[in-house]
């Protein structure tokens, strides 16, 4: 860390982040700048799409170009039209056209027409929910400014990460552990629900710097993934409209996280749910603190955990420092990043059309720059060797004196006009949700605490266990304490 970048941070008291899910940077926003061949308002350079940008198709098929989702049409927010994979080895597939990287690992990222084109094949095998009409090549559609207006404005408006990966190539557990803790514990898919790692929670507790997680509707989901936030005060943790009110009141924690919500109905963006749904969030997220008392002196980070199968053309480098020296699942090695991911860095003391990049040579920006960043800020030690060497986003923070402009003046969010093809369906983090807690001890009448999960078949059965469970155990705490 430099004095520069510590000078520049000290102005920050507040970090909130909010992490969506799984949409890389090609899809949500590659044509941001194509109206200016890819140049940045402030004369940056962006790594933006062509348009000319294309993959083979699918069992030897003509190839398929990347082309512009159209805006007002039934499927818009629900493109790609199912979910494409996302693990390890659909990453390798769509990276290097083979489960297995090959030695050197150098990407094409040649491979995702036809992955897209296998994993449609599997889910309707397995029955799952796929909007009507969809084929391989729709993985090839990007959305614009047009189709997403909150996100295009924000990103024109503040500061947008062109080079941000995935800090892991593979599907969201071991992503957001990253995020979290700095490492995944060498677990590389979601098999592994719960992370015994320290957070940077508790390293903030340790400093005495306030910190809080909200869920969006629910509790959330982070607090019963990492062993060290289950016992943490309750105060610590709440929901979105508890967020609105602290940054209302001027009471926001020095480090705030922010969950969407986790059911098919909800703003998460996941594929293939309503993506206008989580242009809202973004939207209230941003005026929430816009309208704080705290707004000059905060900074807001908007990414996803992982690019979700989402066509992205640039290859992830090769040059992340490994955590630590367990040995990762599959035989990684955590040298490799994940593909890009959107990353949007908003605060008044940025500067309009912003495209904010690390030096050349440098550790890419993923998901421990976050980390890093707060580390900087509020002289927290690193958690492991890989945010120990992630750069921090201090030096975009280059304005004296706050903006009072709203890039966002004028900006509604998009509505989407079709039927979400998985809505009624308990969603992947919901099951994961719904798992971790039914290991919480809750005592029955006779003390004992062992406890079956039932089968939940519907999203309002999911969204019910956890609330009924996690109020079950805050009750049982409470009696107990």
């Amino acid at each position: 860390m430099t004095t520069q970048t510590a000078s520049q941070l000290s102005a920050i008291n507040h970090i909130v982040v909010l992490m969506l899910e799984n949409r890389s940077f090609d899809h949500m926003l590659g044509f941001l700048y194509a109206d200016s061949g890819n140049v940045s308002p402030a004369g940056q350079p962006f790594e933006g799409l062509t348009g000319k940008e294309n993959n083979p198709g699918a069992s030897g098929g003509a190839a398929v170009t990347v082309f512009s989702i159209p805006p007002n049409t039934t499927s818009t927010y629900y493109m790609p039209g199912a979910d494409p994979g996302e693990g390890y080895s659909a990453t390798n597939a769509q990276l290097f056209g083979s489960a297995a990287a090959p030695v050197p690992p150098v990407a094409t990222n040649a491979g995702f027409v036809a992955n897209f084109a296998s994993t449609l094949t599997w889910e309707a095998q397995q029955k799952r929910s796929i909007l009507a009409g969809t084929v391989a090549a729709d993985i090839m559609g990007m959305h614009t400014p047009q189709t997403l207006p909150v996100l295009s404005a924000l990103a024109r408006g503040f500061a947008v990460c062109d080079h941000w990966f995935g800090a892991a190539p593979t599907e969201t557990l071991p992503n957001r552990a990253f995020t979290h803790a700095a490492t995944s514990q060498g677990h590389m898919d979601d098999t592994t629900k719960s992370f015994t790692a320290p957070t940077i929670y508790a390293a903030l507790t340790q400093k005495g710097v306030s910190w809080a997680i909200y869920g969006y509707n629910a509790e959330p989901l982070t607090r019963v993934t990492y062993t060290d936030l289950v016992n943490a005060p309750d105060t610590n943790f709440g929901q979105f409209s508890d967020f609105q009110t602290a940054a209302a009141n001027g009471t926001l924690a020095a480090y705030t996280f922010l969950e969407p919500s986790w059911g098919s109905s909800g703003n998460s963006q996941h594929p293939n749910y309503d993506v206008a749904l989580g242009e809202q969030l973004i939207h209230d997220v941003y005026t929430a603190l816009r309208s704080s008392p705290l707004w000059n002196q905060t900074l807001l980070i908007v990414t996803y955990d992982e690019h979700g199968g989402c066509y992205d053309h640039v290859p992830p480098p090769t040059n992340a420092v490994p955590p630590d020296a367990t040995a990762g699942e599959y035989g990684f090695d955590f040298k490799r990043f994940g593909p890009r991911v959107p990353t949007l860095l908003i605060s008044p003391l940025i500067p309009a059309g912003t495209v904010f990049r690390v030096p050349s040579g440098s550790m890419a920006l993923d998901h421990t720059s976050i980390l890093s960043t707060v580390e900087a800020r509020w002289g927290v030690p690193a958690l492991t060797a890989r945010d120990a060497a992630a750069p921090d986003v201090g030096n975009v923070l280059t304005l004296a004196t706050p903006r009072t402009d709203d890039p966002l003046a004028g900006v509604t969010a998009p509505t989407s006009k079709g039927k979400n093809p998985a809505a009624g369906e308990p969603s992947h983090l919901q099951e994961v949700y719904a798992e971790l807690v039914s290991q919480l001890p809750v005592p029955d009448a006779q003390g004992n605490t062992h406890h079956a999960m039932p089968a939940l078949t519907t999203e309002a059965d999911a969204d019910h266990y956890i609330a009924e469970r996690l109020a079950a155990w805050k009750a049982s705490r409470a009696i107990r304490s």
